[in-house]
């Protein structure tokens, strides 16, 4: 999630300035097409509320469009923009629930792909997962995927549609108090990870699992993979290690949508959240423990959100198991969508031991072709 930047003792929400200067950078992620994402913009007035030109009834109306031609996995990207950067109130909330039910229709073609409902003992919320390669007879090693504080799992249709390719069972969900997961976003969320490894342990191989996951996603994985040894690797883009909890003046940058997006999943007021955050850094031993997990990173040379510090944090140790990628670009990487997406499928692949997969098929895979779109029949 990248863009304009903000601070984080900023008391309003995002503005529709900093909206739009994020939304093509998610729509390029969705595979929306460059000109289809600004004609929806240019309709927009207002960043939210419930009228007819306000941000989530504008990307609304073109999902519904699109779901009304049969067009389900495109009406879910649109959905998925609608909702963002996440729901606040009864608009922003029906794009959410289109966006499932959508991705519903999307899927029920595909007897492959499946829908893991899990609740942890003694919680308070449940999560859901989709869930692709799964078998009780065959079971295969496990690629777990997580996206960050904004990011809905219906995004990664392209990779449980093309799972078979891949060799590997899949299962992508959300984090704590994103899309459909209703778990607390605290200290404790990372056990959510373990909870769907034992959900899935009689259809796919969890002993060997590699999560890919995305920023915040990133930062669960790795406190996850503190205390579970099921998960044998992580691969990530920008993911908040430590400096990001801990670096005042690198807090009083990010943007509003970040820091107000951080308040809702966890409670917080938006001016008090990142530091009460504080205690979520890895620590020096925790990272020490790290050092032997097979890590693959992205780092942003002009993020606005985690430091580089972060990055370099996962290789302080001489022995560390991180491989470390700088481009320039802004958070999330997005303008080197077509490099990273087919890098951090390939380092799970190497690192579950599966058998090579072509560069054009990770592509296909991974929902790319010229341009960002995927190809995947919608």
């Amino acid at each position: 999630m990248s863009g304009t930047r903000g601070t984080a003792a900023c008391t309003d929400p995002p503005g529709l300035a900093e909206l739009r200067a994020l939304a093509p950078l998610h729509a390029r992620a969705q595979g929306i097409p460059a000109d289809r994402c600004r004609a929806v913009l240019s309709r927009v007035r207002s960043a939210h509320g419930e009228g007819p030109d306000a941000w989530p009834a504008v990307w609304s109306r073109a999902g519904d469009a699109l779901a009304a031609r049969g067009r389900h996995l495109d009406a879910v990207r649109h959905y998925a923009l609608a909702r963002f950067p996440h729901p606040d109130g009864p608009a922003r909330e029906r794009a959410q629930r289109l966006c499932v039910s959508s991705f519903d229709h999307w899927r029920s073609t595909r007897p492959d792909i499946g829908r893991a409902e899990i609740q942890p003992p003694g919680g308070t919320g449940r999560f859901t997962a989709w869930t692709a390669g799964l078998s009780r007879s065959a079971p295969r090693p496990l690629i777990l995927v997580c996206g960050g504080i904004v990011s809905v799992k219906e995004q990664w249709a392209p990779l449980l549609a093309r799972a078979a390719a891949l060799g590997t069972a899949v299962a992508v969900t959300e984090l704590p108090g994103v899309g459909e997961n209703t778990l607390p976003y605290d200290t404790a969320a990372p056990a959510m990870l373990g909870a769907l490894l034992d959900h899935l342990a009689d259809r796919a191989d969890v002993g060997r699992t590699h999560a890919v996951a995305l920023s915040f996603g990133g930062h669960l994985a790795l406190r996850a993979a503190l205390t579970d040894p099921r998960i044998t690797g992580v691969s990530t883009v920008g993911a908040p290690v430590r400096h990001f909890f801990r670096d005042a003046g690198q807090q009083a940058r990010i943007p509003a949508t970040t820091a107000h997006t951080l308040a809702r999943l966890t409670g917080h007021p938006p001016a008090d959240v990142l530091p009460a955050l504080r205690d979520w850094a890895l620590a020096p031993p925790e990272l020490d423990r790290l050092a032997p997990l097979p890590v693959t990173y992205v780092a942003a040379l002009r993020d606005e959100i985690v430091p580089l510090a972060d990055a370099a944090a996962l290789t302080r140790d001489p022995a560390a198991r991180c491989r470390l990628l700088v481009v320039d670009d802004a958070h999330g990487a997005p303008d080197h969508l077509g490099r990273i997406r087919p890098l951090l499928l390939g380092s799970a692949l190497r690192g579950l031991g599966v058998h090579p997969v072509r560069r054009t098929v990770l592509e296909a895979i991974a929902g790319l072709r010229r341009g960002g779109r995927g190809r995947v029949r919608t």
